[in-house]
């Protein structure tokens, strides 16, 4: 049974979820998706567009910046609300009228649009750069559970495959001068529990690198409950109160490996898995503790402000044809839901782990490798058999 960290996409559904969780910190969860062909097939769907301008407001990304835009819709109604006042307007009859604040300091005011096209360029460039860098480490962080997942599944299928080829002493192979050591006949319910074990840390590494990225708020509670549930108390406590958790599942792992009965250059190709795993684990740790520089993003943030929040200015020009230049204020809120939604797009890529479906993935590399260890034997557990399967799997010579 999955826990209740493993989420999927989609807002809570329930209606006593907390305001927190549509959006922000909260609704990163709810991010978490793994596609099927379903859900492929309405991703392509040709009512996409409709589909997603439905839920225009009930996005969290919109929901998120809401602040901004609320800031620079407040400065396009000053300067609507100022050049009216200063400048004269019109009423609904079409009547002008004449300014109802005058002065030698009271004046229309406005920036030429010139300056902001001329810039506009620049700042798209950091913008587009801001996000394609977030979506790297977000792909990086996929390619790295990738690994995760396929090198899990080659390390189980290698250890049933070669379980209890310590020795050959049909095909006469010496090392170093010495014969191979005979192999001892397989007790099926050893195996069992060997290959069982190889299978649990496994299971152990993953899970514990799932912890070692997530929040503790969010995960540690889950953590503790499922290892004490799959391991025994020995096993589960040494790794709970390791201090550095996903290097002790590896460490146990690597021992359950050197316990099998295969020889030890098969073992080595073994753990060349696990140096993958420290290479994933590593990589993540990098991603997690190394953000793109802050001065990068500090600096689009504040050139991205800045130019909203005066864009009004040089926008009630262009407007003249609209009541009162009115259009002006949508249209500054179309532009800011527009650039600020990119920015805070490219924030949420830049920390990946916390809408990857990290809890899936180790649901699943948990009941892959348990399938995997299941296969050993099949029915051939004489000497005889173990003498064909051996004839089978190794090279002719």
């Amino acid at each position: 049974m999955p826990s209740k960290s493993t989420l999927f996409m989609g807002p809570p559904t329930d209606p006593s979820a907390p305001a927190t969780d549509l959006y922000g910190e909260g609704s990163r969860k709810y991010r978490r998706t793994v596609y099927t062909h379903d859900q492929w097939v309405k991703h392509r769907s040709p009512d996409r567009f409709v589909n997603n301008l439905s839920t225009l407001f009930n996005s969290g990304i919109y929901k998120n910046v809401g602040k901004e835009v609320f800031a620079t819709t407040s400065v396009a109604i000053f300067v609507w609300a100022w050049n009216m006042l200063a400048g004269g307007y019109q009423d609904l009859a079409g009547v002008t009228h004449d300014p109802l604040l005058q002065g030698e300091w009271i004046k229309v005011v406005g920036l030429p649009l010139q300056a902001f096209t001329t810039v506009s360029p620049s700042l798209g460039l950091l913008l587009a750069f801001r996000t394609n860098s977030s979506y790297k480490r977000w792909d990086e962080a996929r390619k790295f559970w990738g690994l995760n997942i396929n090198h899990t599944r080659d390390l189980n299928r290698m250890a049933t495959a070669w379980y209890g080829n310590e020795g050959n002493p049909w095909d006469g192979t010496e090392f170093a001068g010495a014969p191979s050591p005979e192999a001892k006949p397989i007790d099926p319910a050893e195996r069992q529990y060997l290959l069982g074990q190889v299978s649990l840390m496994t299971w152990a590494f993953v899970r514990s690198m799932k912890r070692h990225l997530s929040p503790p708020d969010e995960d540690e509670e889950d953590y503790i409950a499922e290892m004490k549930s799959r391991l025994t108390p020995e096993q589960a406590d040494a790794i709970i109160s390791a201090a550095h958790r996903p290097n002790r599942a590896l460490y146990d792992l690597s021992v359950a490996i050197e316990k099998l009965p295969m020889h030890f250059l098969r073992k080595d190709e073994l753990n060349k898995n696990l140096s993958i795993f420290e290479d994933t684990l590593g990589g993540s740790e990098r991603l997690l503790s190394s953000p793109i520089p802050l001065f990068y993003s500090r600096h689009t943030a504040r050139f991205l402000s800045t130019w909203l929040l005066l864009l009004p200015f040089a926008l009630y020009g262009q407007f003249s044809d609209s009541w009162n230049h009115i259009m002006m204020i949508p249209a500054t809120a179309f532009i800011s839901v527009s650039l600020f939604g990119i920015e805070e797009l490219a924030t949420q890529l830049e920390e990946p782990f916390t809408i990857l479906p990290m809890q899936g993935f180790c649901d699943k590399i948990g009941g892959w490798c348990d399938e995997i260890v299941s296969w050993a034997g099949q029915g051939k557990e004489a000497e005889e058999a173990m003498k064909s399967n051996i004839a089978d799997l190794a090279p002719s010579r």
